[in-house]
């Protein structure tokens, strides 16, 4: 006997599954959801569209490209190299050779530098006719020849390079000193660490700590830079170029310095 008061509630078919009876007579025609349909063509649509933004997405990247920079007060070759990323101040030179000139420490405000590419060579006044040459014109155009290789040499970018970098300037000046010299007085001094930095000798507390390979402090880097290096006292060629200047008018030479100098 079936218990009063309750009532079994009628189940709701889900809409994905029914269907729509259209007119009489028993014939009947099964209509598909739209819903369901619409769902389903939208999902390779919205596949389509991901796959095109991440196609599209390395095409953008590869639309970056070299950059310009302006040189402001204090800058230097080899800041303005850390700064961007770029492998070494040389590179950066090389890159802008054509804007800079032939001395890398000669940079001004207002400079552009081109990030990433050669720079655009400046645009050459049309060449005047060469006069005839001459003995004395022929030997000093051999001699310009000799120092523009050299000025073009490339050095590795390590110990090894830096010191005969410096032995290259300091040929063209007139300094004294040799490779060994120099390799002994940086390993004591540096262990070859370019960006060493002593914070504790008297110097450090007066103020003008030692730098780079061969620990200089910024007053004698200064008093005895040379023209052609960068102004930087961390550059390990012109930490060494200027320290050899002063090891030469101090003690003759690097080569008799073997202790701290």
């Amino acid at each position: 006997m079936p218990s009063k008061g309750k009532h079994r509630r009628t189940k709701v078919r889900s809409l994905t599954r029914g269907f729509i009876a259209v007119g009489t007579g028993g014939a009947a025609l099964a209509l598909p959801l739209i819903g369901a349909t619409t769902a389903a063509a939208a999902q390779p649509a919205a596949a389509e569209k991901a796959a095109t933004s991440a196609a599209a997405a390395p095409a953008a990247a590869k639309k970056a490209g070299p950059t310009t920079y302006s040189v402001v007060a204090g800058d230097s070759l080899s800041k303005i190299a850390d700064a961007h990323s770029v492998s070494s101040w040389k590179k950066l030179y090389q890159d802008n050779r054509e804007v800079i000139g032939d001395d890398p420490s000669l940079i001004h405000p207002g400079l552009k530098l081109t990030i990433g590419a050669k720079a655009e060579p400046k645009a050459k006044a049309k060449a005047k006719p060469k006069a005839k040459a001459t003995p004395a014109s022929e030997r000093a155009d051999r001699s310009e020849t000799r120092t523009a290789v050299a000025k073009t040499t490339t050095y590795t970018n390590d110990l090894d390079g830096w010191i005969k970098e410096s032995l290259a300037i300091m040929a063209e000046h007139g300094i004294p000193g040799t490779y060994e010299g120099i390799h002994r007085n940086i390993m004591r001094e540096s262990s070859g660490n370019p960006m060493a930095i002593n914070n504790w000798d008297s110097n450090a507390a007066a103020g003008t700590p030692s730098k780079g390979l061969l620990q200089v402090i910024q007053p004698t880097f200064a008093a005895y830079h040379v023209p052609g290096t960068s102004l930087d006292s961390y550059d390990p060629v012109a930490n060494i170029t200027a320290a050899c200047n002063y090891a030469a008018d101090r003690y003759g030479s690097i080569d008799n310095v073997n202790g701290p100098y």
